[in-house]
């Protein structure tokens, strides 16, 4: 257990640099990583909680050609919007640092020249996809193709994303460039290899009978990687964003991103500690240090199976200890996507909903996806406000406070006789701290908030049930010992609801005049003591009216409107059928572009000079705005060679050249799948 630990190195998924942090990312890692790590701080444990953008590999690259911007660009302005979001929202990080940082790249170069110098990677040549049309290797994600486990047709090459597969290139099955949509060749390059089969006897020994603990999603995902046996795993990239290989010879080559983006871990350790006036080096190479990393689902094999190889080929850091990885959240329904936009993004939530990061916190607690995926819909994030924050926990406290300075001045009064009803209400009290942390310590975040929520209701429940209000007449001393009793209860809250609602925690301290306490405080009935004064009641929360809901709901419809007008339908409808003899009229010829050039008073034609294998001939075509004229010089296209001419900017034009428009309205040659001659037909 984590108290046989004396400190602990604390970790949350570094977040790619190409875009803002959605509720899916909060959900899945972050809120429960901030959570753990409070209820640690709180126990006066030693903790480090390191995270940081992650700045490299090829989604900052696509990010950057697809905004036309420089990859520091892109990654300067994401990082200052992640880092700034977090903040705001309260995540507690020691440090949060970034990948392009100076200490980093000198931390992972290190890294991976201590490995080489004791002869751990394999140096291979091997054949590597192209893309003759960009000039460049392609990496894993500038690959596209269909997944072979599960038919999607847009998988990466290292990752499907639609059934979490993991990928190399070569299992794609009709892979194409995602930077120029053409089919890649193989051409030799050079590389260093993790010999990932080496370390699989150990990796099984350390999971599969040592961490048995491990929650079932992460185990089984383990599992299933060793069962089907590792393979070497290039660690070197052909890209000119990166971690430079620190090695002669190596232009041209940066670390493969899973290389370097767990060592961001240590090298933003190393920057904190020495910020710090500490030595980093227990925090990863102690025994009695235990190592948590959180992440989701997508990232479990570079956690516990890469890393830790990576690790232990070292031979001088420590292991995590647990990898509890969280499944998926849905938005209303749907997947969310970043490029369709279908998300809540962190930073717009809080502009938006302005004071409520703890709402938001305790509707992803509540229905975080521990075990499956679980769906986040704005109606049941209002329902959590208004029937349980506001109802149940606000009513509670604010019932406790104006009474008390409704019936003795503000000030604690003094219990009396203790009947059933008090004795089971401190009951509740004195066993809360010990079934929320058992819950919290086995990373059961949604029990560990029910079991806090437990004791507000019980608050709630022993205030209804006793009726102060009707007392004060009849019995003031009895009225003295269940507000004694209410107001116990109510400290005892703001300590336990501390790491999940750290906002409102302070909020109830203050109205209590409490101060912070440590955990071990909790689950006492004298917290405080008869004569306290405490401050007048303000609202903990406060009701989310239909309209506010309304307008993130709409938000979201005008998003899916947005999505559906700017893609054609998935099934273009058939136009009118024709016979038999329709069809063989039409006369359509493999042609080769001899000459090209752009029409200077029209944005969309080009003029072609195309050899039909029958003749040479001129064909005006509307694909300027997709093709520039020297790159398709020389290029096969399927010409439909008797239509008749059409003369348009003042010149015949004599045939059409065939063209298919993908689902974003990209248009692409209608080609032969090899060379054939000009002239050869297609029927």
């Amino acid at each position: 257990m984590a108290k046989n630990f004396k400190r602990h190195t604390i970790t949350a998924a570094l977040p790619y640099a190409n875009g803002p942090v959605h509720i899916g990312h909060l959900a899945g890692v972050y809120v429960p990583a901030d959570i753990y790590v409070r209820y640690l701080r709180s126990q006066g444990r030693d903790v480090a909680f390191v995270c940081g953008s992650d700045e490299h590999g090829v989604a900052i690259t696509l990010k950057a050609r697809k905004e036309g911007a420089a990859p520091q660009e892109i990654v300067d302005k994401y990082h200052s919007m992640i880092k700034e979001s977090f903040e705001k929202f309260g995540i507690s990080f020691d440090i949060y640092s970034r990948t392009s940082a100076k200490i980093h790249h000198e931390t992972s170069s290190e890294m991976f020249k201590d490995l080489f110098d004791k002869g751990v990677f394999e140096e291979q040549v091997s054949s590597q996809y192209f893309d003759e049309e960009a000039g460049q290797f392609l990496a894993d994600r500038y690959i596209v193709g269909t997944c072979p486990n599960c038919g999607n047709e847009n998988a990466y090459g290292d990752q499907c994303e639609k059934c979490g597969s993991s990928l190399s290139p070569s299992e794609l099955i009709n892979p194409r460039s995602a930077l120029s949509g053409a089919a890649p060749v193989l051409k030799e390059t050079r590389h260093w290899y993790l010999p990932m089969q080496d370390y699989e006897n150990w990796l099984r020994q350390w999971i599969l009978e040592g961490h048995k603990e491990w929650k079932s999603n992460v185990y089984g995902q383990c599992k299933s990687w060793l069962d089907t046996g590792l393979r070497p795993r290039a660690m070197t990239r052909d890209l000119d964003w990166g971690v430079a290989v620190p090695l002669k010879g190596a232009e041209g080559k940066v670390l493969y991103v899973w290389f370097d983006a767990p060592i961001g871990y240590i090298s933003a350790t190393r920057e904190w500690a020495t910020a710090q006036g500490k030595d980093w080096e227990p925090y990863w190479k102690a025994d009695d240090t235990r190592l948590i990393h959180f992440i989701g689902k997508d990232n479990i094999v570079f956690h516990c199976i890469i890393f830790p190889s990576i690790l232990k080929a070292e031979g001088s850091y420590i292991l995590p200890d647990n990898v509890p990885a969280n499944e998926f959240l849905n938005l209303e329904g749907d997947k969310i996507s970043t490029s369709r936009n279908w998300a809540v993004w962190l930073h717009e939530y809080l502009d938006e909903l302005p004071g409520k990061e703890d709402v938001l916190r305790y509707a992803l607690c509540a229905n975080a996806p521990e075990t499956k995926d679980n769906d986040f819909t704005w109606k049941d994030f209002q329902a959590r406000n208004n029937n349980e924050l506001v109802a149940v926990f606000g009513n509670f406290i604010n019932r406790a406070v104006v009474l008390t300075h409704k019936y003795f001045d503000g000030r604690i009064p003094e219990r009396q006789e203790l009947f059933d009803i008090d004795r089971e209400a401190i009951q509740k009290v004195n066993d809360a701290p010990g079934r929320i942390a058992g819950a919290l310590e086995n990373f059961k975040f949604r029990e560990a908030l029910n079991e806090f929520m437990d004791l507000a209701r019980a608050g709630n429940k022993y205030l209804a049930d006793t009726e102060p209000w009707k007392l004060i007449k009849e019995n003031p001393d009895r009225v003295n010992t269940i507000l004694n009793i209410a107001l116990q209860i109510a400290g005892n809250l703001a300590i336990l609801g501390e790491p999940f609602l750290p906002n409102t925690s302070r909020k109830l301290e203050k109205i209590l005049g409490s101060g912070s306490e440590v955990w071990s405080r909790a689950g006492q009935i004298d917290l405080l003591p008869p004569g306290h004064e405490i401050n007048k009641a303000e609202l903990l929360f406060e009701k989310i009216e239909d309209d506010v809901i309304d307008a993130q709901i709409q938000k979201l419809q005008h998003t899916k409107e947005e999505n559906e007008s700017s893609q054609p339908d998935v099934v273009t409808p058939s136009k009118p059928e024709i016979a038999y003899d329709d069809f063989i009229k039409l006369d359509i010829r493999i042609g080769t572009i001899l000459e090209a050039e752009a029409l200077p008073k029209s944005k969309k034609l080009l003029k072609l000079k195309v050899d039909t294998g029958i003749d040479q001939r001129t064909i005006l075509s509307g694909i300027a705005q997709h093709f520039s004229p020297e790159d398709i010089l020389g290029k096969q296209v399927s010409v439909l060679v008797n239509l008749a001419p059409r003369k348009m900017m003042g010149i015949e034009s004599q045939g059409m050249i065939l063209m298919a428009e993908d689902g974003e309205g990209r248009l692409r040659f209608v080609l032969p799948s090899e060379h054939v001659d000009n002239g050869s037909m297609i029927s």
